[in-house]
């Protein structure tokens, strides 16, 4: 892999880092890539002790061991399922399964059998991500990549052992499988990831990522009974110097509301999305188009740039999401996965690894031109003490302080006004992308209108803190350009962490003086939504002093236009229960 190309900060003991591993086929060596910087002694150590600093209070995380990728989320007989990949064994990437999780509101979470293991030729090598599918008659199956001995990726498939257990504790791995085997042309070493199937034109359709040489491919696989799968002639999407496409992710929208559309919704009032996780840049890209499902082809708008340059479901620590349509609630449910940022002897002392970000509602914005988060309403059952900040004005280099709430483990939500966007600084776009502005203007570099925003997870004496803030720009015809900055540069001292200025630009119009932000802070991550989710970034963080009831909550202005805290609400969070045994 080109490593060059990336235009993001990458770590170099990231968690998943690209690395090749070679084998011998038939005499010849053939590249085999893994999507997972591989660390043999240290897959299996036993965990002796979870050290509990860090570990968060509501999000979703097992007990201990390592965990990724979100797999198969679904509802089923109203009870929510979350498949996910994990390691039973220890704090690192390796003997991976889907292990199996359900609730009946997306916040408390009971722990199952694993559902899916190594234990068959077609998947002895590992199992891993896909997605589910509930086909007529309310029949769930799983599609999976499987490994077979020669590490050669291919599709298979799992189906409940009892349709009449609601918790659906036991899955079956029928003998005939693989469903989907590459053929020739086809990048067996780079082949995964299955998206939940659509139906259309009298066929199930299903898509599956990978790439040649480094045009990133979505192939189109057809079936009309779900078992017997024949490739397109052409993919569904497809586009040069993009490297390997992982975790597709293909589903509807409505033009207008916020209602979700199942799977195969088709019709007028409907858009596409296409995500895919690009494993050069480990970020996630998505565009907004149109689906011709004779043809069986998607078209991007042009409003959308497709590539590196594209949308981002968000601009943090968030990979490998999928998405559900949640008939419950009649929505369409994002789930992504938020890796440590600190070493691997880090995540194997603390004897766990890995969260999943709190559930997103998503829908079209009313521009057509991105999509909107937020938070599933579910979360605010956990909201506590509640603490109020009135009217504030704050001056270059003022703070307030958000007492009466426990700071390490929070929801804020604040509304901040300005009235003087003449003092601007003047946007140059040699600057380049959101996150170089963030790194070069950060949260203590005074500005015009900025920066402006919240200090989470601070120490009283500004030790420790991680800024999330905005900083507008002035462009061309009385335009203006919005960053919102998560930069967990100052979050920690601590040795070997990853500590990235994360940014994204905000399309939004500012003339009217109002920027909205709201932050769900759990101990060593914050998700923040800006402009009514409009851009959200998530960001890992590990203080070493502001933790527990030394964390505290500062609202701040860096810049010379006066910014006013028109309103912020803040609450102390509870903790969910989570992979707990008993009753949902």
């Amino acid at each position: 892999m080109d490593w060059s190309r990336s235009r993001v900060p990458l770590p170099a003991f990231a968690a998943f880092a690209c690395c090749l591993l070679v084998m011998m086929l038939g005499g010849s060596v053939v590249p085999v890539e893994a999507s997972h910087e591989i660390y043999p002694e240290l897959q299996s150590v036993s965990v002796t002790n979870i050290k509990k600093v860090h570990r968060t209070g509501y999000h979703f995380q097992p007990p201990k061991h390592w965990i990724n990728d979100p797999n198969g989320p679904m509802v089923y007989k109203g009870i929510y399922h979350l498949f996910y990949q994990y390691n039973p064994k220890g704090a690192v990437w390796g003997n991976i399964i889907w292990a199996h999780s359900v609730s009946r509101d997306l916040v408390n979470w009971k722990a199952l059998e694993p559902a899916i293991y190594p234990s068959k030729h077609f998947d002895i090598g590992g199992c891993w991500s896909g997605s589910a599918t509930i086909l007529p008659g309310d029949r769930p199956v799983i599609l999976y990549t499987g490994l077979d001995k020669d590490a050669i990726e291919m599709q298979n498939y799992a189906i409940p052992s009892d349709l009449t257990d609601p918790y659906l504790r036991h899955w079956t791995k029928p003998d005939d499988n693989p469903l989907i085997y590459p053929t020739e042309g086809i990048n067996a070493s780079a082949f995964r990831d299955p998206t939940t199937a659509w139906f259309s034109g009298g066929y199930w359709k299903t898509v599956i990522g990978s790439r040649h040489r480094r045009r990133g491919i979505a192939h189109l696989y057809r079936s009309k009974d779900f078992l017997h799968w024949v490739k397109a002639k052409h993919p569904l999407h497809s586009v040069p110097n993009t490297g390997n496409w992982e975790c597709p992710d293909f589903f509807p929208v409505l033009k207008e509301g916020k209602n979700g559309l199942d799977t195969s919704s088709l019709g007028e009032n409907v858009r596409h999305i296409l995500k895919v996780s690009l494993d050069e840049t480990r970020y996630e890209y998505y565009t907004i188009g149109t689906y011709d499902p004779k043809m069986d082809k998607y078209i991007p708008d042009n409003t959308s740039a497709d590539g590196w340059d594209g949308l981002r479901l968000d601009y943090g620590n968030f990979y490998a999401s999928k998405t559900f349509f949640d008939s419950n609630k009649n929505r369409r449910i994002l789930w992504g996965w938020a890796n440590e940022s600190d070493p691997k002897e880090n995540d194997t002392a603390k004897g766990w690894s890995g969260i999943q970000t709190i559930p997103r509602t998503m829908w079209l914005d009313s521009n057509g031109k991105q999509l909107m988060h937020w938070p599933i309403e579910e979360i605010e059952m956990l909201r506590g003490n509640k603490v109020e900040l009135g009217k504030t004005t704050l001056k270059k280099g003022e703070h307030v302080e958000v007492k009466g709430i426990t700071a390490a483990q929070a929801d804020v939500e604040v509304v901040f006004s300005f009235s003087d966007l003449n003092v601007a600084e003047k946007f140059n776009p040699s600057w380049g992308a959101a996150h170089t502005i963030c790194a070069q203007k950060g949260s203590n570099v005074p500005g015009g209108v900025g920066p402006f925003g919240i200090m989470t997870l601070a120490t009283e004496d500004f030790y420790e803190y991680t800024p999330v803030f905005f900083r507008i720009f002035k462009v061309k015809n009385n335009m203006h350009k919005v960053v919102l900055c998560s930069d967990a540069r100052p979050s920690s001292y601590a040795p070997g962490l990853y500590k990235p200025a994360f940014a994204g630009f905000v399309d939004v119009n500012v003339t009217n003086g109002k920027l909205s932000l709201r932050s769900l802070i759990d101990n060593s991550v914050v998700e923040s939504f800006g402009a009514g989710g409009k851009t959200c970034i998530t960001s890992r963080v590990y203080p070493q002093k502001a933790i527990y009831d030394n964390a505290h909550l500062f609202a701040f202005n860096n810049g010379m236009a006066v910014i006013t805290v028109e309103k912020l609400t803040a609450w102390s969070m509870k903790n969910a229960n989570r992979n707990v045994r008993g009753r949902i």
